[in-house]
């Protein structure tokens, strides 16, 4: 390990993860590789994904699906995430799919299909209820007729239309039967106003999981494709998940301390013993939350140890007791149970640092190197 700590990607697990998705689905899969691949590398990533068995990608930039083509990707891919100058030119090019959620958009894109004599392809975004992009109900009815009007043009293509659930992770709530209604509502409206989408979608990884009705022709798999069940079982759950990163590290200084030793800034932790303190070089900017100190454990000297002290910008202490560790020893921050190894999972950092798991993931930093492997053969 040439790094002083590496995120190692296991694209085995990536495909496990798309046939157990997709027996209990039966649908087609959208593997969501924005953010880099949840930060586990994008491209390589996609390639796993689709070998298994995916058969779109999707991602929320222009920049993001251009790296895919760079790379030789060449699966469909839907972008949805756009400002109304991006460049839809090159989008359209590329064969990218453009998620549109206005007419300002539509009409821009409208305006790249005349520049460059191109059809283009869309898939028209619906609010259900998240309120964040898609057409609210009142604007929906518009959107759908000026698409309709690109489409006897000649320009445009509607090929879907989806939307995004809200609380889908939360088994039984309300709202999720209310966007359902509210998304068979617009989807009744766009086929009226003379709109036939190929792609119908609203599932996201726990719906895909667990609600039949919201699956369609086409479930976009985000957090469950890298292995994290989305209702937070800790380990592969009911549906056979496996995490694909694992976070290492190793010791890079020992110190032996007495009773009422501060440890880090503050200090907002002294020791009420004599012990060994390990020094880890990872801290919040290599995407340990500061907001985990004091919770947060690592799998040292084979057993769980307690970070102690405030996690810094490059460095994190460890309490290790008795243990005898010196410097080199290695150290997983989190990952998958191996053998007789149950180190700390990626749910268990999110529910440390208050957060979700896609921010522990998004959040390794670059310093950290990744190394994707098949099982236990490495790539480069």
């Amino acid at each position: 390990m040439s790094a002083l700590a590496e995120a190692l990607v296991d694209l085995d697990a990536v495909a496990s993860n798309v046939r157990a998705i997709t027996s209990v689905t039966g649908t087609s899969l959208m593997a969501v590789v924005k953010a880099d691949g949840f930060g586990h590398g994008a491209v390589r990533v996609a390639r796993a994904a689709l070998r298994a068995g995916a058969t779109w990608l999707g991602v929320t930039s222009v920049t993001e699906a251009l790296a895919l083509r760079d790379a030789g990707v060449t699966a469909p891919t839907l972008s949805w995430l756009h400002g109304p100058n991006d460049d839809f030119g090159t989008l359209i090019k590329s064969g990218i799919d453009v998620g549109v959620s206005t007419t300002t958009h539509l009409h821009a894109v409208a305006d790249a299909v005349h520049l460059l004599g191109l059809p283009a392809m869309v898939q028209l975004k619906a609010d259900t209820g998240l309120s964040r992009n898609g057409a609210a109900g009142d604007d929906w009815p518009e959107l759908v007729a000026w698409a309709r009007k690109y489409e006897r043009e000649g320009g445009i293509w509607v090929r879907g239309v989806w939307s995004h659930l809200v609380d889908a992770d939360l088994p039984g709530a309300p709202g999720l039967s209310r966007q359902v209604a509210t998304f068979e509502e617009a989807l009744r409206i766009a086929r009226s106003a003379g709109l036939d989408p190929d792609l119908v979608h609203l599932a996201n990884s726990a719906a895909a999981l667990s609600a039949p009705r919201t699956r369609f022709d086409l479930c976009r798999i985000g957090i469950a494709l890298y292995g994290v069940d989305p209702f937070g079982a800790t380990g592969p759950g009911e549906f056979g998940l496996h995490a694909a990163m694992t976070v290492r590290t190793s010791v890079i200084n020992v110190k032996r301390v007495p009773a009422g030793t501060g440890v880090s800034y503050g200090p907002d932790h002294v020791t009420g013993a004599p012990t060994t303190l390990a020094l880890l070089p990872l801290g919040y900017a290599d995407g340990l939350p500061q907001a985990a100190g004091g919770r947060a454990e690592v799998w040292l000297g084979g057993r769980r140890c307690p970070i102690v002290g405030r996690i810094a910008m490059d460095q994190c202490v460890v309490d290790v007791g008795d243990l005898p560790v010196a410097i080199g020893d290695p150290v997983v921050v989190f990952g998958p149970a191996e053998g007789d190894q149950s180190p700390p999972t990626v749910v268990e950092w999110a529910r440390w640092a208050g957060t979700n798991p896609h921010e522990i993931l998004t959040g390794i930093g670059a310093r950290v190197a990744r190394d994707h492997f098949h099982g236990r053969a490495r790539t480069s």
